[in-house]
């Protein structure tokens, strides 16, 4: 396969081989529209599948012989509230802190969501790989890409990067809440996400939907409010989500059930219904999924999926090494089991004495 370059896409476009340069590599100076083109054709043209020229078990060979070298950067943009002491993304982090410990290896944390500086003064020979966790923005995984270094990625994933990735098992996961909350007499059931927010809300949603169509239910049209809720880490869809339970509680329909697609709108839900006067569980089941910490300490506590935040960190170490390793096998994505945790929050259908059903 013939190899395509910069200057190849700079002539598709009709721009200079410059523009393609700094567009590829997230610099500032190119207006957002002439980046999108520019990585919308690389893509097309297949520059960016030709580019997996990941280390191979010389590099991981090269990289111990250098002592103090012996180093993987982790991805972790402070967006989304994506830091250490997170309840969840602060797991993550954890969990490959331990692996690489364990592995005996280093651990750089790249924090900022513009690398240009960072990346510029990082040395590549003393880098083994990068992992990614969460939401990063393309701009600066096609920069760090530049490094020529195997990635993978830990709950997120780009169709432009191409990489091995490591999520929770999130559609099987919400599919066994949703036929256990079935199971216990549940039909009028809501969810609350954006499946735009992220890959695993997608998924959630999706196993969700799949559960009442195989059970004869319709969920809820694709246009309902609850499906786009905005500012989902900040909680800036409180006045929204209050406003819509006061509208239902007034038509006399609210849902028994409420699925939120993470644990922190499960919680702050609870909260807006115990201000309205509906309370959890004895008028409401509300269900979260991820079982942070908060789950187990709230009142009443939360029914969940437990997502092992811990291990999705161990084994993309574990990914990571056998990448630099086997630079030549083909990508996987990979999927960890959940558990379901039923807690006070999710009664039978029986025990809930609310005051009008549908």
């Amino acid at each position: 396969m013939k190899k395509i370059t910069m200057q190849q896409i700079a002539d598709y476009l009709g721009v200079s081989k410059f523009v393609v340069s700094k567009a590829l590599s997230g610099k500032e100076g190119v207006h957002e529209a002439t980046r999108a083109r520019v990585i919308e054709a690389a893509s097309q043209l297949g520059y960016f599948a030709q580019k997996n020229r990941y280390a191979s078990a010389k590099r991981l060979m090269e990289a111990e012989n250098l002592e103090g070298k012996k180093t993987v950067l982790v991805l972790m943009p402070n967006i989304r509230f994506q830091n250490k002491d997170s309840l969840y993304w602060g797991k993550v982090l954890e969990g490959i802190s331990q692996e690489l410990d364990n592995q005996g290896l280093g651990m750089i944390i790249m924090s900022e969501s513009k690398g240009e500086h960072i990346i510029s003064a990082l040395n590549p020979q003393g880098l083994l790989g990068i992992i990614g966790v969460g939401q990063i923005e393309t701009s600066l995984l096609l920069e760090v890409r530049a490094l020529d270094l195997p990635m993978v990625f830990v709950d997120h994933e780009d169709q432009l990067i191409p990489c091995d990735t490591i999520f929770a098992n999130n559609m099987d996961g919400m599919a066994m809440l949703v036929n256990h909350l079935i199971g216990l007499g549940h039909r009028q059931l809501h969810f609350l996400g954006n499946s735009s927010f992220s890959s695993s809300f997608r998924d959630r949603w999706i196993g969700y939907r799949q559960v009442l169509e195989d059970h004869d239910l319709i969920p809820q049209d694709r246009h309902d409010p609850m499906l786009k809720l905005r500012d989902i880490d900040s909680r800036g869809y409180e006045e929204e989500v209050t406003l819509w339970i006061k509208r239902q509680k007034a038509a006399g329909k609210l849902p028994t059930a409420l699925i939120c697609a993470n644990d922190h709108i499960a919680l702050t839900v609870i909260q807006l219904l115990t201000q309205l006067g509906v309370q959890v569980p004895a008028k409401m089941t509300v269900t979260g999924f991820d079982n942070i910490a908060d789950a187990a300490l709230s009142k009443p506590t939360l029914t969940t999926v437990d997502v092992p935040k811990e291990q999705l960190g161990k084994v993309a170490v574990i990914k990571l090494l056998n990448r630099v390793a086997n630079s030549s096998t083909i990508f996987e994505k990979t999927l960890l089991s959940v558990e379901l945790v039923p807690r006070e929050s999710s009664h039978a259908l029986e025990q809930i004495t609310q005051e009008t059903l549908f």
